[in-house]
């Protein structure tokens, strides 16, 4: 069995460490088969999502049959070099998808037999256990299946171990039982969590993709900072913090926006490194920003069995420190290179733009609703993508109709007819969409638009398999910590370091998330993480949203932070620049994302969580307001460091007192912040004194 390895050229090699698979689905019959296994995907999914007619245990092993039957086909499809290599690919997939299949037909009788699994109980178990490492190893790449291999290997062998690693032992049966067909294993939150959440998350952003937001949001963003300093960049990022609210994905967001903002920064002046850093910086931060956030903020809400809206309340302050940010560091480093901003005639009205296609921001609007208003993120996300297939199939129709006020009276009823679910549940809008489907059968246009939602349904699915398939192998590594109870070791390893030294805990922590993500996407590296250092943290005193948001975090920063940096790789190929560089730069830039989780440790009002004693001063609200802004202006003098210009070009000592200042801000010690709100005044009091003295004049 063979598969092409690499590209030509380092953008298809990029591409497939990244994705795993080349674009489309394949040539001649078996890419039609492909295609349609994608559909049938969606459409399971979708209907499960709307009426939940399977017990969960079925519904988490379908979705992991269908991830493997349509992984491994397009491997087949896309990858595999000869007609035996092709054959046996479409073979393994087979296999999955019947292990699927097995535990629906069998279902009532592998739960009478739990734990006393007969012969061929072991051996589809088997056969699912082997096909998720080498689906996983195929798209996701070697790291993530070496480590779970590891996990896997101690269940097997850690009885042979000294203290504190060794184990009781536990047979094969007991082991495959675990991982094939209890909750603890494949089948455990983090695959649940794919086929309850994101599925329905990727394919709403896939219809959304193709309804036209992407190019709303980059004139939105061309018109509203194209004309500031950095202008560029400055569209980069708000395009970024954009697309994150509807794709979650940072990797994604890199190769779907890079290939517009790295070429248009660079021919602004932009060095290559640094516009790549920006796009990886701030694609990567989509991930913690509201109201979709990442795949991960779903998994967090559901182990720790909270609502999606507390997460998302959690996270509203440091993204919007995060993104803040990365403006400013693009502000400073656009003012030390004498970079202004894009001809403002040029540039399309932003308003305009929201103006011509508002329609498209109904749906997130309605998602956005949903789940603050206490909806679970199945019913939300479900009904948003509903909403967004009525707007795009709707289109076709109103165009149908001449007269203007016609149309309006169509799209009205259109709109109650739809908002009706909220009374009336989902059979409402199943049927709007049906009638809409019949209508739009009848010309031209509206089979057109057909083809559309058809497309969007097949591509949702191929975008999910990556997370999928990271979601299914990474259940092997919380059976193992579930099944040994080796997180215990762990855990008390950080709770001793940290009765001593929190801060030393922290950063032991920090490191764990960092070298963790070297090669293995954000999510795995959350739920091992956080299933080790979580209670730790916990433990130490730490709030438990908060110590599950240090480690988010982490992880995300472990995409930008050398040596691996697979955002960074990921913007390599557009720049045109090593992915070490843009990873150098990268972190510069994603300053906020080392300092806000520390401050949210010591300070948790920083996300909104347990008021602090100064709450009792000058109240909570208060308490939030001042922290914010010390963590603002903590943050700008750590940028005006590490950049080396403010006003004007920075000496070598202020910027010592700027980096000391910032370092004593951060700390939530007694009589840091006095010192370091005084060492801020008197290096900005003297840089601006420095500055007139030398009749600098400030770039606008």
């Amino acid at each position: 069995m063979q598969t092409a390895r690499a590209g030509t050229n380092g953008q298809d090699l990029d591409e497939e460490i990244i994705e795993g698979l080349p674009a489309g689905f394949g040539d001649g019959l078996s890419g039609q088969i492909a295609f349609g296994i994608a559909i049938a995907f969606s459409l399971f999914q979708l209907y499960i999502a709307a009426y939940g007619s399977l017990p969960s245990q079925v519904q988490r092993a379908m979705h992991v049959g269908f991830l493997l039957l349509l992984g491994f086909a397009l491997l087949g499809n896309l990858r595999a070099r000869t007609l035996w290599g092709k054959w046996v690919f479409w073979l393994l997939g087979i296999a999955g998808f019947c292990t699927g299949l097995y535990n629906w037909i069998f279902y009532v009788s592998l739960i009478q037999r739990s734990g006393f699994l007969n012969s061929v109980d072991l051996a589809v178990g088997t056969v699912l256990l082997i096909l998720v490492f080498e689906g996983a190893r195929r798209l996701m790449g070697l790291p993530l299946a070496i480590i779970a291999g590891v996990f896997l290997l101690y269940c097997f062998t850690g009885q042979y171990l000294p203290d504190p690693f060794v184990h009781r032992g536990y047979s094969f049966e007991q082991i495959i039982d675990t991982f094939a067909f209890g909750t603890e294993g494949i089948y455990g939150t983090p695959i649940y969590v794919s086929a309850a959440y994101i599925f329905i998350f990727v394919v709403f952003a896939a219809f959304l993709e193709r309804a036209g937001m992407i190019a709303l949001f980059n004139d939105f963003a061309l018109g509203l900072v194209g004309g500031v300093r950095g202008g560029p960049a400055q569209v980069c990022i708000l395009s970024s913090a954009l697309m994150g609210t509807i794709s979650g994905s940072g990797v994604a967001n890199v190769v779907a926006s890079g290939q517009f903002t790295i070429p248009l920064m660079k021919r602004f002046g932009f060095r290559a490194a640094f516009a790549g850093g920006v796009e990886a910086t701030s694609s990567m931060g989509g991930q913690i920003m509201p109201p979709v956030m990442g795949a991960v903020a779903f998994i967090m809400a559901e182990t720790l069995n909270v609502p999606y809206a507390d997460i998302v309340k959690a996270a509203f302050i440091p993204a919007v420190l995060y993104f803040g940010a990365c403006f400013w560091m693009v502000y400073l480093e656009s003012g030390k290179a004498g970079l202004k901003g894009m001809d403002k005639a040029s540039l399309p009205n932003p308003w305009k733009a929201v103006r011509q296609h508002w329609p498209l921001v109904l749906p997130l609007a309605a998602l956005i609703y949903l789940l603050f208003a206490g909806y679970t993120p199945i019913f939300a996300g479900t009904m948003g993508l509903a909403l967004t297939i009525v707007l795009i199939l709707g289109t076709p129709l109103a165009a149908q109709i001449g007269p203007m006020a016609f149309r309006i009276v169509f799209w009205i009823a259109l709109g109650l007819a739809s908002a009706a679910f909220v009374r009336f549940g989902v059979n409402v809008l199943a049927w709007v969409i049906g009638g809409l489907i019949f209508a739009c059968l009848l010309f031209k246009g509206g089979r057109e638009t057909l083809i559309v939602c058809r497309d969007s349904l097949a591509e949702g699915a191929k975008n999910a398999l990556p997370v999928g398939i990271a979601c299914a192998i990474v259940g092997v590594v919380i059976g193992t910590l579930t099944l040994t109870g080796i997180a215990s070791t762990f855990i008390g390893a950080i709770i001793d370091i940290g009765r001593d030294n929190l801060f030393l805990s922290l950063v032991l922590t920090m490191i764990t998330c960092l070298v963790l993500g070297m090669g293995i996407p954000t999510i795995p590296n959350y739920i091992i993480t956080s299933s080790l250092a979580g209670p730790a943290l916990l433990e130490l005193g730490v709030p438990l949203l908060v110590s599950h948001m240090f480690v988010f975090y982490f992880g995300i920063m472990a995409d930008l932070t050398p040596p691996v940096a697979l955002a960074a790789f990921a913007a390599a190929p557009m720049a045109k620049v090593s992915g070490m560089k843009i990873a150098v730069q990268a972190t510069k830039l994603a300053i906020a994302g080392f300092i806000v989780p520390f401050m949210a440790v010591y300070t948790p009002a920083l996300m909104l969580q347990d008021p602090g004693p100064m709450a009792a001063i000058i109240g909570y609200p208060g308490e939030v307001a001042y922290i914010f802004v010390k963590a603002c202006l903590g943050i700008a003098l750590f940028g005006s460091a590490v950049v080396g210009f403010l006003i004007t070009r920075m000496m070598l000592w202020e910027r010592c007192i700027a980096l000391t200042s910032a370092a004593l801000l951060v700390l939530a010690e007694p009589l840091t912040d006095e010192v370091g709100w005084a060492l801020a005044v008197l290096f900005i009091g003297q840089h601006l004194w420095r500055a007139r003295k030398a009749k600098s004049v400030p770039v606008a």
